[in-house]
């Protein structure tokens, strides 16, 4: 497995094999808040193996001029080349907000067992007015899916760090 994320950087190395899933969240927001600050937006992502971070991503939707550089689905491709068939299955996806249809149904393909992200998709339709409002949960469901998705956790500070970019409703 990788132990960089997937801006070719070393992965979180600072995070404990035992760290929570709220630490793995705040960690999300912390790449969320390294995609602001290179000119994207506040999103980022990482994945989780038997409590080991194997690859982290950021939103780059700006910097690359490519609509479909979310980290989320970044990461699902990732997943999907880097894994061996069973692998996916020992995986958890842990996102600063939550993902969107296109990243839901990528990490639906990519066979990803588990996804818990800060906060959800309604509170950034909110903020934001920009996203599908489309739960994960339900692209999952639909899909006849077996990924569990589990959020808001870390609400408050997630939403934090979207106020600051678009501005409080």
């Amino acid at each position: 497995m990788a132990d960089e994320n997937a801006l070719g950087e070393p992965a979180a190395g600072d995070l404990p094999p035992d760290a929570t899933d709220r630490e793995y969240v705040d960690r999300a927001i912390e790449l969320a808040e390294a995609a602001v600050a290179v000119g994207d937006t506040p999103f980022g992502a990482l994945l989780v193996v038997d409590g080991e971070v194997v690859r982290e991503a950021r939103n780059e939707t700006r910097t690359e001029e490519d609509v479909a550089a979310h980290p989320e689905l970044t990461l699902a491709r990732w997943a999907a080349r880097e894994f061996g068939a069973d692998e996916p299955a020992a995986c958890t996806m842990y996102a600063s907000t939550e993902p969107c249809p296109m990243c839901a149904t990528a990490i639906h393909y990519a066979g990803i067992d588990r996804v818990v992200f800060g906060v959800d998709g309604e509170t950034l339709a909110d903020l934001s007015g920009g996203v599908v409002p489309i739960p994960c949960e339900e692209v999952i469901r639909r899909a006849d899916g077996e990924t569990s998705v589990e959020g808001p956790i870390a609400a408050d500070a997630a939403t934090s760090v979207h106020e600051s970019f678009f501005g409080e409703p």
